[in-house]
């Protein structure tokens, strides 16, 4: 448990009030103010302290947590606090983009704010428990005083001085978890065409992405080392041919290949530059460009 401090936390989706239950039941001193009063009042009833405005909520803790939308609702939430904001430890919660948190990061520390960014790895229901791990970037001493409170949330890890490294490390995981969960849609819908259900489908879909999944630390040294020849097992010209074949199968069955034709795209490009003998771990450097 952490140790109870004072901390006030903006924003009260369903992920801010369910960081705002966590520390108020590890007993800190929890104040809330969202945008929307009424959003406040079962955290209330649960001994939060309301504020009235957000400059009051900042007042009130040297802590303070935000869980908000987007940037621009952070950055309306903040306008024109000015000192108030002096010596202040901010914890941005909020899904953004680089160019977003370095803005914000700056515009903060401009106002005398130590600054951290964080990417939350859970969902709502996950809060609390060893499964939900949270990002964080920026002032190193800033997150060394809230780590302990901030382990309430769920495991931390400090990934640098940079406020930047836990939004891009946030989006990259998505990204991941996107692609996991768009390529068995895409693969479900693909074998329902011919009468599966998704029930009897999951069955051969599970174990067979389980398995792949061992394949990561593999593609992980390759692509560190850029050694995509090395020891091939399953080249690119190959693979290739199958990649045209699920864009092919999918039009011909009426279902949307959009899902499958960028990943077409990048193997042909790879494959153009001379690289069909090379792993399939080489079209990243197509995505990058190269």
């Amino acid at each position: 448990m952490s140790k109870a401090k004072s901390i006030s936390v903006i924003g009260l989706g369903a992920m801010g009030t369910t960081l705002a239950g966590a520390l108020i039941d590890t007993g800190n001193t929890v104040t809330v103010w969202n945008r929307t009063p009424a959003r406040a009042d079962a955290l209330a009833a649960r001994g939060a302290s309301r504020a009235e405005t957000v400059t009051e909520a900042i007042a009130a803790s040297d802590v303070v947590i935000l869980c908000l939308t987007d940037y621009p609702a952070v950055d309306a939430t903040l306008a024109d606090l000015g000192a108030a904001i002096a010596g202040k430890t901010i914890v941005n919660l909020t899904n953004g983009r680089p160019d977003e948190v370095r803005a914000i990061a700056a515009r903060l520390g401009e106002q005398g704010a130590r600054y951290l960014d964080g990417g939350i790895m859970a969902t709502p229901p996950m809060i609390g428990t060893p499964h939900a791990f949270i990002l964080y970037s920026g002032d190193r001493a800033a997150f060394e005083d809230a780590e302990a409170l901030l382990a309430t949330f769920g495991q931390s890890h400090y990934l640098g001085e940079d406020p930047v490294l836990a939004a891009v490390s946030d989006l990259a995981l998505l990204s991941a978890m996107y692609g996991l969960f768009g390529g068995y849609l895409h693969a479900t819908a693909l074998a329902g065409s011919v009468g599966f259900t998704a029930k009897q489908f999951l069955p051969l879909v599970e174990p067979w992405l389980a398995a792949m999944m061992t394949a990561l630390p593999d593609y992980a040294e390759r692509i560190d080392s850029g050694e995509h020849a090395r020891d091939v097992m399953s080249n690119l010209q190959m693979q290739s041919v199958a990649i045209g074949n699920i864009v092919a199968a999918s039009r011909s069955q009426g279902i949307d290949p959009a899902f499958m034709e960028p990943i077409e795209r990048l193997a042909k490009k790879r494959l153009a530059a001379g690289f069909g003998n090379d792993e399939a771990s080489g079209i990243i450097e197509a995505m990058r460009g190269k």
